[in-house]
């Protein structure tokens, strides 16, 4: 597919999913994602984060990492691009129901419709892997960045990591048809935007990244500092078994009670990875990879 095609897909994929995009991925706006989105920057960066003056997000949805920041006072200013008008709406809504004031504008990462050095901090979770050129985006981020600024990018699928996903995403699918059964759900019916949404998927995800990729694609940008981690391993593996799962059935039929047991366990999983194998495993098992970077600082007069 060429550039333009996967833009267009992402768009049509976002636009659909993002009036049920925060209760599919149990996003939350409270203490629990303020704990999640900083534990996530910390670890990105390898310490606690500051705070940041401006802000500029990538893809930013409906303003998961944006806003949470916000909330838990790491952000002053922020200012949040997606190429969906869709996720934009949302995030809107999200953070007028939050008292939260945030800039929006629908961009391509490729070409940033900002001035040079304006944002303290450059983010985006989940985003990197939809875009097509991504070096000439990693320029753009570069040039928006202020000299002594931060890039932190999360949620990326690494390589080895989504090769070892397909084994709990088979299993799903073979086990569709008996938890249909088993929880009263018919299938996604023929047609439906859940069913349009799901065609999209395999679409949209352009890029599985080896750690070293990564780093490449930072310093080639002329960053400095470059960090790769990795996080989440025995966790994903039970959220895609379950995810699998609920791509097959109506989103409507799917009961709460099943919601919060798969999410829950997402979470307990997701603590036992941090605590007991994020450490002592590469960053590339892991099914996502976080990068963290910096801009250089501007030479001293005179030096």
């Amino acid at each position: 597919m060429s550039a333009e095609q996967i833009h267009e897909a992402n768009t049509r994929y976002h636009d659909i999913a993002a009036d049920h995009y925060d209760s599919k991925w149990g996003i939350d706006f409270g203490a629990l994602g303020q704990s999640q989105v900083g534990a996530k920057l910390d670890k990105a960066l390898g310490r606690p984060a500051p705070r940041f003056a401006r802000s500029l997000e990538i893809g930013a949805g409906t303003g998961y990492f944006t806003l949470n920041l916000m909330l838990a006072g790491l952000i002053e200013e922020a200012t949040c691009t997606d190429i969906s008008p869709g996720m934009l709406e949302t995030l809107s809504e999200n953070a007028a129901g939050l008292g939260l004031e945030v800039q929006t504008r629908a961009a391509n990462a490729e070409q940033l419709p900002f001035e040079d050095a304006s944002f303290d901090l450059v983010l985006g979770h989940a985003v990197l892997h939809h875009i097509p050129d991504l070096p000439r985006a990693f320029a753009e981020f570069a040039r928006v960045l202020r000299p002594g600024g931060t890039l932190v990018f999360a949620g990326e699928p690494s390589r080895y990591g989504d090769r070892l996903a397909r084994a709990p995403k088979t299993l799903g699918r073979a086990l569709a048809p008996l938890w249909r059964r088993a929880i009263g759900a018919r299938s996604v019916p023929a047609g439906s935007e859940a069913r349009s949404e799901r065609s999209l998927e395999a679409v949209v995800d352009v890029h599985a990244f080896a750690p070293g990729e990564l780093d490449r694609l930072a310093r080639g940008a002329g960053l400095e500092q470059v960090r790769v981690s990795g996080e989440e391993l025995l966790a994903n593996w039970f959220g895609w078994v379950n995810r699998t799962l609920e791509t097959t059935a109506d989103p409507e039929q799917v009961p709460w009670a099943w919601r919060l047991y798969a999410y829950h366990g997402y979470l307990a999983l997701q603590g036992v990875d941090r605590r007991l194998l994020e450490s002592r495993l590469p960053a590339a098992v892991f099914y996502n990879l976080l990068l963290a970077a910096h801009k250089p600082r501007a030479p001293s007069a005179g030096a």
